[in-house]
């Protein structure tokens, strides 16, 4: 049985004159941890966003278990098994940080109108349920202390682990996390890492990530993708990738560049 969980072939997107992505195919594993990394405007998170059915391609086609993607609507993307955190933050600041897990949950609901207006017994089991998967959640990223706590006053760093903890509410068999490290400090970086890590080793989640911090990526990811202008430059493991001629070209400029900046330096 392949292991292949989702692939891309060729995707491209255009908005007007400008070529956001271009002809890029990459595959994407069952267990493992696979980032997208290049500069800012490189089309990581056009890429992030085709998946999420935001966008379609104007060429190409993207498969999840076999089976096209691109021919899903938006709404049934988290159905199907697919939750994704955003850049910047998306909660609900005046609910509870349960309340937003709950709503995590909205895809494994089986019950109707009727059934919820009248609060029957299937509707019971469906919120007993809900919850006893929100509290694993909350236990698993140590957010006891403010599960009852309104959003819109929990530090930035807790809000991230909580957009973490409603994507997990999802159960879902692939996580796209948009730079899950973005305005973290040193310390919440790294126990972002940790639960990556346990994610993919504990939850068995396939996670698709997108990331500028390199040393995040050099600790949690089993291969690399780098892109620059809507174009693939390398792929393979964070060491190959990072010592990849185009990729140093990317960030830091020619050959003859970095020569002239270390000469300055000295």
């Amino acid at each position: 049985m392949s292991d292949l969980l989702l692939s891309a072939n060729n995707l491209s997107v255009r908005f007007g004159g400008v070529l956001a992505v271009n002809q890029v195919s990459f595959d994407v594993r069952q267990g493992e941890v696979f980032t997208l990394i290049g500069p800012n405007g490189a089309g990581k998170t056009t890429v992030f966003n085709l998946i999420s059915r935001i966008y379609t391609p104007t060429t190409g086609e993207i498969t999840y278990l076999g089976k096209s993607l691109t021919a899903q609507p938006p709404q049934a993307i988290a159905a199907l098994g697919i939750a994704r955190t955003f850049q910047n933050i998306e909660l609900f600041e005046h609910a509870s940080v349960l309340q937003n897990l709950l709503i995590g949950r909205h895809t494994h609901r089986q019950t109707n109108l009727w059934q919820d207006l009248f609060f029957t017994a299937k509707t019971r089991e469906a919120e007993l349920t809900a919850r006893r998967k929100a509290e694993e959640v909350i236990d698993f990223l140590g957010l006891q202390h403010h599960r009852d706590s309104f959003v819109a006053g929990l530090p930035y760093g807790v809000r991230k682990v909580v957009e973490l903890a409603r994507a997990l509410c999802a159960s879902p068999k692939l996580l796209l996390l948009d730079e899950p490290s973005s305005g973290l400090n040193v310390e919440e970086t790294d126990d972002m890492a940790y639960w990556i890590q346990d994610i993919k080793n504990d939850l068995g989640i396939t996670v698709l990530m997108v990331e500028h911090d390199m040393s995040l990526v050099s600790k949690v990811s089993d291969r690399v993708l780098a892109m620059n202008q809507g174009q693939v430059l390398a792929l393979g493991t964070p060491r190959e990738v990072q010592g990849h001629p185009a990729v140093i070209e990317a960030y830091l400029g020619s050959v003859d560049d970095v020569s002239s900046l270390r000469r300055k330096a000295a």
